[in-house]
């Protein structure tokens, strides 16, 4: 197997890292780039960068809000799973990502890893606002952020104790008047991401001198990306 170089988000990682072969470089970072896209492609591209040459850099992101777009992959060749975002990755397939949107599109989708994440997950955002202006105010405030949402889902993917967090969604769903709901994911997709199982359908795989587009993420039977310089 070649060798691998994992650059994660901190939500993905938390489903991903006992799927990665034992002694994999491994670089996590904040889920709070996620609020910027432009700051999350910069802050990639310069960990990318940084990579010592002979590596497959594998991230654990999907499109991410555009924050891909034109990331460079330099020497190293790149693998991305061809998601939007990582809801897709945890329920297992893009089949069951749609499957869902179509059932109910005002869901907000949880896992251990949104769950737990200090002050940008759903969790941190309601104590924080709780903390600042109150309970009567900073309740309200918090619910005005989830106002189109009408489900909270809990997606299942069975890597860790599942009941602790499951009482912990529930909790939230509480909190912001949401309607709980548990839903199977799945650890295939990440696990085949962890593995080097990699095929084109499911994953963007950009080789030395290419560059990331948007357009990678839309295509269903796409190709892989060719070098720059050289023919389509």
């Amino acid at each position: 197997m070649e060798s691998l170089y994992i650059i994660a988000c901190t939500v993905v990682w938390e489903e991903m890292q006992s799927h990665v072969p034992a002694g994999t470089p491994a670089l996590v970072l904040e889920f709070g780039l996620h609020n910027s896209p432009e700051k999350l492609r910069q802050r990639l591209q310069e960990e990318i960068d940084k990579v010592p040459p002979g590596y497959t850099i594998v991230l654990g992101y999907g499109l991410c809000g555009g924050g891909m777009d034109g990331i460079r992959a330099g020497e190293h060749r790149l693998v991305i799973p061809r998601a939007h975002d990582c809801i897709a990755l945890f329920l297992g397939s893009l089949e069951r990502y749609e499957e869902q949107m179509r059932q109910e599109r005002g869901t907000y989708y949880v896992t251990k890893g949104w769950l737990t994440i200090e002050g940008d997950g759903p969790l941190g955002q309601y104590q924080r606002m709780v903390e600042k202006f109150g309970p009567e105010k900073g309740e309200r405030l918090a619910r005005l952020a989830f106002e189109h949402y009408t489900r909270l889902a809990f997606i299942n993917t069975g890597n860790y104790e599942v009941e602790y967090y499951r009482n912990l969604a529930r909790q939230v769903a509480e909190w912001y008047r949401l309607r709980f709901e548990e839903v199977p994911g799945s650890p295939e997709w990440i696990k085949d991401l962890a593995q080097g199982r990699w095929d084109s359908r499911r994953f963007v795989i950009v080789e030395p001198g290419g560059t990331v587009k948007m357009t990678d993420f839309f295509r269903l039977e796409p190709a892989v990306q060719a070098p720059a310089g050289s023919e389509a």
